[in-house]
C-alpha cells in the first residue's frame, strides 16, 4: 500500500506540470517533477508550514519524490525493512511508526530551517529507528544481529547525507528519533501484542493519510483545469 501510493503520487507530480518535468540524461535528475508541481501537491518545510500555513504538507511530503531514482531508492529500502517491522511490531504498529516518523522528522527539519523538503526518507528512517530500538532492547544473538545490520544502514544514510548536497539530514535524524521513541512507546510483539487500540490508531493514520492525499490530489486537479 505504501509503495503503490508513493508511485501513484510520483506519476501525478509528473503529469500535472509535464512541460516542466525534468528529462535530464543524469540518473540523479531523470524524470524530476517541477518545483511548482511539488509545491502544489504538498512539499513541506519552513516556507510551506510557517509562511503558507500548509501544516498538512507534513504528511503529504512523505509521498512525494524529486526524481525517479529518489523514488526507487526509497521504495526498495521500505520494501526491505518494512517486513522486519511488521514481523517484530505488527502491521498496525508499523504503519503508526511510519506515519508519525514522517510527520515528526519533517517538523524537526522545518524547525531547524529546511525551507523545502520531500520524500519518504524521514518515515523510512523512523522504521530504521524503531528497528534499532528493537535490536538494542531485545539483545541476544538475534537482537544484536538486527542492531548491527540496521546500524550499518543508519551510518550509511548519514554518511551519504553529509557527502551529497541537498539531503535533509535533519529530517533523517528527526525521523529516526521519532521512530525509536514510537517503537519504545508502542512496544514490540515480544513485550506487547497488538491490541484493538493499536489497530484503531493505525486505521486513523490510514484515514488521515487518505484525506491529506485526497486534498493534495484535488489541488493538482484544480491546477490542471485552471
Amino acid at each position: 500500500m505504501i509503495v503503490a501510493t508513493n508511485i501513484a503520487m510520483f506519476v501525478l507530480s509528473l503529469v500535472i506540470d509535464l512541460k516542466h518535468t525534468g528529462f535530464s540524461s543524469s540518473p540523479l535528475n531523470f524524470l524530476s517533477p517541477s518545483n511548482n508541481s511539488l509545491l502544489i501537491l504538498g512539499s513541506t518545510g519552513t516556507i510551506p508550514i510557517f509562511q503558507l500555513n500548509r501544516w498538512w504538507s507534513l504528511l503529504s511530503a512523505n509521498y512525494l519524490h524529486g526524481s525517479l531514482l529518489h523514488l526507487v531508492f526509497n521504495m526498495i529500502a521500505i520494501y526491505q525493512i518494512g517486513p522486519l517491522l511488521i514481523r517484530e511490531y505488527g502491521v498496525s504498529k508499523m504503519f503508526i511508526i511510519y506515519t508519525l516518523s514522517g510527520i515528526g522528522g519533517f517538523f524537526i527539519s522545518s524547525v531547524f530551517g529546511v525551507r523545502f523538503t520531500i520524500g519518504a526518507s524521514a518515515a523510512l528512517c523512523g522504521l530504521i529507528g524503531a528497528a534499532l530500538y528493537y535490536g538494542k532492547s531485545r539483545g541476544g544473538t538475534y537482537g544484536n544481529a538486527i542492531y548491527n545490520q540496521i546500524g550499518g544502514w543508519a551510518l550509511g544514510i548519514f554518511l551519504f547525507g553529509f557527502m551529497v548536497p541537498g539531503i535533509n539530514n535533519w529530517g533523517h535524524g528527526g525521523g529516526m528519533l521519532v521512530g525509536a521513541l514510537s517503537g519504545y512507546l508502542l512496544g514490540y510483539r515480544e513485550r506487547s501484542q497488538e491490541k484493538i487500540g493499536h489497530k484503531l490508531s493505525s486505521l486513523a493514520c490510514i484515514v488521515f493519510t487518505g484525506i491529506i492525499l485526497f486534498w493534495s490530489l484535488t489541488n493538482g486537479i484544480l491546477y490542471l483545469v485552471m
